[in-house]
């Protein structure tokens, strides 16, 4: 895709132009004069243009020979991100839907700050080149910006890339995503990282094994693959470019496909869970992100990858493995696995100093129950972190919510057979799920975003969302 910015020689297909519930006339200076005007003042009091989020109108002008989609933006005091960058999408719904080569997009009448606006354009716009099958072949070739002069060409071309960047490393999350599992399963994934590797010469992959593992006494870990025929994958992608600074770290929860183990899962709806592996996914795409910027930080990711399936040699409730940590954990569920991955995965993490540890998994239902699929479930032992997350979630419209870590939640982790069980009690799931975790990360700065709610779309718009993607390149990006 060719990106260009106020290029007034331009003649697009389609001009898109974004305006408000609360001044719909506005529009007009930014649309060519004649018999236009008529219409769209008529439509206006026939009440078929709001202006109200989302919503779309098409006018064309046949003297001068031009096309307009209207993009409903609500009320200008309401708009955010993400508020614009899913009417943005909507109106792009519809492009795709006709041969269309080329688009203006007017952005004068936008304000967000950061110049989120024209990140955002650029990455919904890749967004939608997007397809798995890859049977459907957009036309789009070419997008021109209009944008504000204070804008330098050197920070809209730092910007193209960046968004581009980003946008690349969404859909290679979307990607693995929606691969299934059959194809995706943690030696594939492992693959996966060592073809981005040669590609980007910058990142640097190494692939622990089981019997390395074993050996690392990744006991908790390696409990969760025993009843599969696919081997475990511990694989780590280094963005070292600079000497002498703490790293940040990112762990992704890798379960290529979650049965359930002897917990068998319900099988309505299990196909979904080739999704399991999204928090590996968000990882490698943020990697992906980190080499094509550029950037200037430290950043290592780390892919804890499994399969978890019943067999007469998988892990039974009741069981008690010790961890990376040294600490034992009684399994009661076999279908909270996640967490049994993750945890040595964070102990692994620590060999590295890092400045902060983020991880990231699909971990728990209860936080889709409780939170819904709008945030992702956020849990912190260091205010300073959390903050720093929230901001970067504002920022990107790829939002959160924090839960607490009381105390009360550690107790029900209690058992009278191990140091710690791996699930609570029947309420607050998520919570209990991520005060697991905070056992083994104690001495750092330390988060976990649940993403199971937030990872993968259901019904007609099925498939992996690619979050939190965006949200973590914005923070890696800013916290250097």
């Amino acid at each position: 895709m060719k990106y260009i910015r106020n290029n007034k020689n331009s003649k697009s297909d389609y001009n898109l132009i974004f305006i408000y519930e609360d001044n719909l006339l506005s529009a007009l200076k930014m649309m060519d004069k004649g018999m236009l005007h008529d219409d769209f003042k008529s439509a206006i009091e026939q009440k078929l243009v709001t202006g109200k989020a989302g919503a779309t109108n098409v006018f064309s002008s046949k003297a001068y020979n031009k096309n307009y989609i209207l993009i409903g933006l609500g009320k200008k005091s309401k708009l955010n991100i993400q508020v614009f960058e899913k009417s943005l999408y909507s109106a792009l719904k519809i492009i795709n839907g006709y041969k269309i080569i080329s688009i203006s997009i007017d952005l004068t009448n936008v304000s967000i700050k950061n110049y989120n606006h024209i990140k955002g354009s650029i990455i919904e716009i890749e967004k939608t080149q997007y397809n798995f099958k890859g049977s459907k072949k957009l036309t789009l070739r070419e997008c021109a910006l209009k944008i504000s002069s204070a804008i330098t060409t050197g920070e809209f071309n730092n910007l193209k890339e960046e968004s581009i960047a980003i946008a690349n490393g969404l859909n290679t999350a979307r990607r693995l995503g929606d691969t299934p599992s059959n194809i995706c399963h943690p030696t594939f994934l492992a693959k996966e990282a060592k073809k981005l590797e040669k590609i980007n010469k910058s990142l640097k992959v190494e692939i622990l094994d089981e019997k390395q593992m074993l050996s690392l006494k990744m006991g908790s870990l390696l409990s969760v693959s025993q009843g599969s025929k696919q081997p475990a994958k511990l694989v780590i992608i280094k963005y070292m470019p600079l000497k002498k600074k703490q790293p940040i770290v990112l762990v992704g929860k890798g379960i290529t496909f979650d049965t359930g183990g002897i917990s068998l899962k319900p099988s309505p709806n299990m196909d979904e869970m080739k999704y399991d592996m999204s928090g590996a996914g968000s990882v490698i795409g943020t990697m992906q992100a980190c080499a094509e910027m550029k950037l200037k930080n430290n950043v290592i990711g780390i892919l804890a990858c499994a399969e978890n399936m019943p067999s007469s040699t998988a892990t039974r409730p009741g069981d008690v493995v010790t961890s990376m940590s040294g600490i034992t954990i009684e399994i009661l569920n076999t279908d909270a696995e996640g967490r049994l991955v993750l945890c040595d995965a964070l102990t692994f993490s620590k060999k590295y100093k890092p400045r902060y540890i983020l991880d990231m998994a699909t971990l728990t239902g209860a936080c889709l129950v409780g939170l819904g699929k709008y945030p992702s479930g956020l849990f912190s032992n260091s205010d300073e972190l959390s903050n720093k997350i929230k901001i970067s979630a504002d920022r990107t419209g790829d939002r959160v919510w924090q839960l607490p870590l009381y105390n009360d939640y550690f107790e029900e982790l209690k058992t009278n057979f191990a140091d710690i069980q791996n699930i609570g009690g029947r309420y607050g799931g998520a919570i209990t799920a991520a005060a697991f975790l905070a056992n083994f990360t104690k001495d750092e700065k330390w988060a976990h975003l649940d993403i199971a709610g937030t990872a993968w779309e259901t019904g007609t718009d099925k498939g992996s969302t690619g979050r939190p993607v965006k949200l973590l390149t914005d923070f890696v990006t800013t916290n250097k």
